[in-house]
């Protein structure tokens, strides 16, 4: 079972090749990474991920693992020259978590591993420091009896009260050796008021921590925060145990946490967090303030020195922004854990250009250290500067904390999780308000607009998460007093009260907390996000990204957004507007209306030019009416004689509900709709069509020279090449009519929206339809509808699939849902084989996306490997499409070279096999010759 255990440090042999970080994770392969690049680490080993499966089956780990475990304790015995168990100078072990992908605060946690009666006095006397020693085994009474053995941590914390209450100690750092003594005991009587027992014997303390965790990786936290971040794929966590160095040791010792870049801003400033003589969670759970890093440099400037060269190797080594641990033990510096840093979008932005500016990683790999919901973060709410300059914000500010994620937030108070979570469900923007927060509240950080602390640092756990999903958070908030029960906010100098329910603002930026609701904006691209994205955009290969737009101005947000044309125009969005409506209405219900006729074709014709100047000299695919004419009715319980003397039946409203219901279906959705519309209605197309071209016209008429309009004209649901072929020759000779009318060259494209399964299947014979007349192709592109698609390959109503669909996922029926992510095995092969049927008689035909898939990153990936010419999706989607884009061709690229490597290694080993047989052959040969 070796090969299940990676040790490292100390006379651990230094890998030559990063192992894989599925399954030693990310904690380990930070510490490979370090004992590699000469950087110190306390001695240790890693239990990789696939032991996580191993326990979660048979509920521990196999014989040869737990001898595995004992020969490298006895390999760091010798290396640091003390004996686990010792009574005279104990070892000690620390047993922490570490998945692939980092889940901050999520699993567990033990420190001091190996302490008992004896081997504390053993501490106290090697160490001659009495009270590091019991200040160390109080803090594993503490974290043990919490982690493995599932004791309240409350129960410990009411103690420590207590015991700092008659010590009149306002810290732990106050208390002295026999309050510290006094407090184990006490910790004692909670194992035993619990039934507990607390094991003596160092391994056994030691199995049990591993065990739980191990166990960790399935807590409902741990699960929750995995889902709401959507981690799968992962096979469990890593087990890092670590030879325990102590910044408890006095004014000389101290812990710490550290960016190498600021995680909020993304400046190349170093940002962090420490404590002297103190252990490592004292900083991340708030439990006392810290101080920022850059006063190290006062306090122990040798190890701050160090510690300056270590992040600048790590980070030259990872190409990235480093999250750092470090434990200063009596003035060495020992650096515990290093990963790629969780930051804002802000800073994910500019880190990522800074280092390509600074020579550090190229813009493909820049590309790869943004993720598609940090550009998103970019485009959430901010304060405007107005709104920061108003009265009501400056007189309103009645608080202030820490900074610890930035962006602007405004909401109902909240208390609890649940409230947030339940009021988020209701549609409503909640602020969660907390005295600290902890793992267990991840499902309510998650609901909340922003969060509100009165507890902890820049590097507490709210903030640290908060920062990972971008959302607003003032932390450490010390103006504030947070009363969970009362359900109250006190203000301390004023003592100013909120109540659950009362609206308040938050500015993440500068920590402040504002009584009044402030104004928010959203910002646009400009800047280095531009720049970013304009990376992706250049990426060789890259599909283009459209927008779905149904006016001038969507188009014209849409284009600042990037988008590089118009994939889906719905014409059925022109008509609900109230002034509209109704006509609409009357021409469904009285065909010979041809005012009515004559009005729609006209509104129609306007909302085409304004996208067509809005997308000048880019594509603009116009799909005709789509969905069923009851859509556009009013429901019966809205008919009453005003509404039926305006639709044109007098103030007979029997007369309306009865037309109403002779136009009834039992599935409107697989009913008269789409090209069945046109086909039994054709005057419909032909309206249509001559508003496009006409509109089209109009533009190059009023902008001779500039104006440079591409309408491509989409026939939607066809299921049949007659259906295709009867919409596409009516809609060939309305727009030639209406070009030799016009005496204008206008340029324009006849396709089709491939929805239903039938399509997919016979996509050859319709992209090899010929226009008999002519011999021309009748067909030059397809968009596919994922949506409908997606409903009828499936059976699925996407209206009604929330009633069980959140089921499958957590039943793991589906691992996504199939109408935000496209199932690739069904769905995605109806895609793939209408592509390659397509272009097997069309080389040349334009393939695309345009259904909701179409901004979904991972969906993006896939249409990529197709070869799609472009995704179509929301005009507000369209920056983080562009991202996924370039990211899904620069990880082909990645793949295709690694895939490469390989094709050569394997060659190289065939080669030198051949020359090994010749030169065994020519030995033979020269041997025979000699006898």
């Amino acid at each position: 079972m070796t090969n299940y255990i990676y040790p490292f440090g100390g006379s651990a042999p230094k890998p030559t090749v990063d192992p894989d970080k599925q399954i030693v994770g990310g904690k380990g392969l930070g510490l490979q990474v370090m004992s590699k690049i000469g950087v110190d680490v306390p001695p240790g080993f890693t239990l990789t991920t696939p032991l996580c499966q191993v326990f979660a089956k048979d509920g521990d780990l196999p014989a040869e693992v737990w001898k595995g475990v004992r020969e490298n304790v006895m390999r760091i015995e010798k290396d640091m020259g003390k004996k686990f168990g010792s009574s005279e100078n104990p070892l000690l072990f620390s047993c922490r978590s570490g998945a692939a992908i980092s889940m901050p605060g999520m699993m567990d946690t033990v420190l001091n591993i190996g302490l008992n009666d004896d081997t504390t006095e053993g501490l106290a006397k090697a160490t001659g420091n009495e009270r590091f020693a019991w200040d160390s085994y109080r803090r594993l009474l503490d974290m043990f009896g919490e982690v493995v053995l599932g004791i309240p941590h409350e129960d410990f914390e009411k103690r420590f009260d207590i015991i700092k209450e008659q010590a009149n100690a306002s810290s732990d750092v106050e208390l002295g050796v026999a309050d510290l003594k006094k407090l184990c005991d006490e910790y004692k009587k909670v194992y035993l008021e619990q039934g507990k027992k607390f094991p003596s014997d160092p391994y056994e303390q030691l199995h049990a921590c591993v065990k739980a965790v191990f166990g960790s990786w399935m807590t409902p936290r741990a699960v929750k925060y995995r889902e709401i971040n959507n981690v799968k794929n992962l096979l469990g966590t890593a087990t890092n145990i670590q030879t325990m160095v102590f910044g408890n040791m006095g004014n000389d010792s101290g812990t710490g946490v550290a960016f190498s870049r600021n995680p909020s801003t993304g400046e190349n400033i170093l940002y962090g967090e420490y404590l002297i003589n103190a252990q490592g969670e004292d900083v991340v759970a708030g439990i006392r303030t810290p101080e920022p890093i850059l006063r190290m440099k006062e306090v122990l400037p040798e190890a701050y020195e160090k510690f300056l060269q270590n992040v600048e190797k790590l980070e030259h080594y990872f190409k990235d922004m480093q999250d750092v641990e470090f434990t200063v033990e009596k003035g060495k510096l020992w650096m515990l854990q290093c990963r790629n840093g969780k930051r804002t979008g802000t800073a994910a932005i500019k880190i990522a250009t800074d280092l390509v500016k600074e020579g550090i990683c190229t813009k493909s790999e820049a590309l790869l250290k943004v993720e598609p919901t940090h550009v998103e973060q970019l485009l959430h709410p901010t304060f405007s500067v107005e709104a920061l300059k108003s009265d009501a914000y400056t007189k309103g500010v009645v608080a202030k904390g820490l900074p610890g994620s930035p962006g602007a937030a405004v909401g109902k108070l909240v208390f609890t999780p649940k409230q947030a979570e339940d009021l988020k469900a209701k549609g409503e923007s909640v602020i969660l308000a907390r005295e600290t927060t902890s793992p267990e509240d991840v499902g309510g950080m998650w609901a909340a607009a922003g969060i509100l602390t009165a507890r902890g640092g820049m590097t507490s756990h709210a903030a640290v998460v908060a920062r990972g999903w971008g959302k607003p958070c003032v932390c450490g908030c010390s103006d504030i007093v947070v009363s969970e029960v009362d359900e109250t906010v006190i203000v301390k100098d004023t003592q100013l009260t909120f109540r659950a329910g009362d609206v308040i603002s938050i500015n993440g930026a500068t920590g402040e907390v504002i009584k009044n609701p402030i104004e928010v904006k959203t910002p646009k691209l400009e800047g280095e996000l531009g720049t970013l994205l304009g990376w992706a955009d250049q990426e060789e290969g890259v599909m283009k990204v459209l927008a779905n737009a149904d006016s001038g101005p969507d188009a014209t947000q849409a284009a600042g957004n990037g988008a590089q044309g118009i994939g889906l125009c719905r014409t059925e969005h022109m008509f609900f507007s109230p002034e509209r409506l109704p006509v609409v209405r009357r021409w469904i219900f009285h065909n010979e209306e041809l005012d009515d006729f004559e009005h729609i074709k006209e509104f129609q014709r306007s909302d085409f030019k304004d996208l067509f100047k809005a997308m000048n000299n880019m594509h603009v695919t116009i799909r005709l009416l789509d969905p069923p004419l009851h859509e556009f009715l009013p429901r019966p319980e809205q008919v009453h004689e005003k509404v039926a003397e305006e639709l044109g039946f007098g103030k007979d409203v029997k007369r309306m509900l009865a037309r109403m219901d002779s136009m009834h279906e039992e599935n409107p959705m697989l009913g008269l709709r789409g090209c069945r519309l046109g086909i039994v209605k054709p005057e419909f197309t032909e309206m249509q069509v001559e508003a496009i071209i006409s509109a089209a016209a109009d533009f190059m008429e009023e902008a001779p020279g500039i104006a440079n309009p591409h309408p491509r004209i989409m026939i939607p649901l066809i299921g049949s090449i007659n259906e295709y072929k009867n919409q596409a020759l009516i809609i060939k000779r309305e727009a030639e009519r209406i070009r030799a009318e016009r005496g204008i060259d206008v340029q324009y494209e006849i396709g089709t929206m491939i929805e239903v399964p039938r399509a997919a299947i016979i996509s050859n014979k319709i992209a090899d339809l010929k226009d008999d007349a002519d011999g021309k192709p009748l067909c030059t592109f397809f968009s596919y509808g994922t949506n409908d698609l997606t409903q009828m390959t499936m059976g699925i109503s996407r209206d009604d699939s929330n009633g069980f669909i959140p089921r499958y996922l957590e039943l793991g029926i589906f691992d996504e849902d199939p109408f935000q992510t496209i199932d690739e095995e069904g769905v995605g092969f109806m895609v793939k084989h209408s592509v390659e049927y397509g272009r097997s008689v069309n080389p040349n035909i334009s393939l695309s996306v345009c259904g909701e898939h179409g901004g979904d990153p991972k969906s993006i990936a896939f249409f990529d490997t197709l070869g799609l010419n472009y995704v179509s999706c929301s005009p507000y989607r369209v920056p983080v499409a562009r991202l996924a884009a370039g990211q899904a061709r620069v990880r082909a690229r990645m793949a295709a070279a690694k895939e490469e490597e390989k094709k050569q290694a394997k060659a190289a080993q065939l080669e030198q096999k051949r020359r090994n047989v010749l030169n065994d052959e020519g030995d033979m040969v020269v041997g025979a010759l000699v006898q």
